[in-house]
């Protein structure tokens, strides 16, 4: 159901409960719209609609075997599901980019910023404008936001907690500069 806007008025949501707790699932009935740990900043903020809670969509079974397979050890890639973020075509691009980081690694914001700029024609780009878009990612562990990292390969930024992001590189054996 959309609104007079052409937005949707609701996005269906589920629950997945990960290692590191519950993960809301939202999906628009067709594709993944979100995927946020409790309490995670931002969270549903790019719906912009009601969250109404539906079990048994196509897209929320997949999705959950995604995770199974994910916490399990394996190297599910997101290309696997539909995705469907909802964001500025500057996120969109970002995004994009953040699909592309190979499980177990990890880039630096500014890595992102150049490679971005040198795409879209550009001398230059704000690390600090695409570290806003990284964090604004609705899509948590499947667009792999976790693997970036600040200069020095230091931990730093993760919408869902700074605890969440050092597992998650764990659990993918990425090497960090630490904290």
């Amino acid at each position: 159901m959309k609104t007079p806007t052409g937005k949707r008025a609701f996005y269906y949501t589920t629950q997945y409960l990960s290692p590191l707790g519950p993960i809301t699932l939202a999906s628009d009935g067709e594709a993944l719209t979100g995927a946020w740990f409790a309490g995670q900043k931002y969270f549903g903020r790019t719906l912009g609609a009601d969250l109404v809670p539906k079990e048994g969509l196509p897209v929320f079974f997949a999705a959950k075997d995604w995770l199974d397979r994910y916490f399990a050890g394996s190297t599910p890639g997101p290309e696997e599901l539909p995705l469907s973020p909802a964001g500025t075509p500057f996120q969109q691009a970002v995004w994009d980019l953040l699909q592309a980081i190979p499980y177990g690694t990890v880039v630096t914001y500014g890595d992102l910023a150049r490679t971005l700029a040198q795409r879209q024609g550009r001398v230059s780009l704000s690390p600090q404008a695409v570290g806003g878009a990284v964090g604004r990612n609705p899509l948590s562990v499947f667009i792999p936001c976790h693997r970036v990292v600040g200069a020095g390969r230091k931990l730093t930024g993760y919408a869902g907690g700074l605890d969440k992001k050092a597992w998650l590189l764990a659990h993918e054996g990425a090497a960090t500069g630490g904290k």
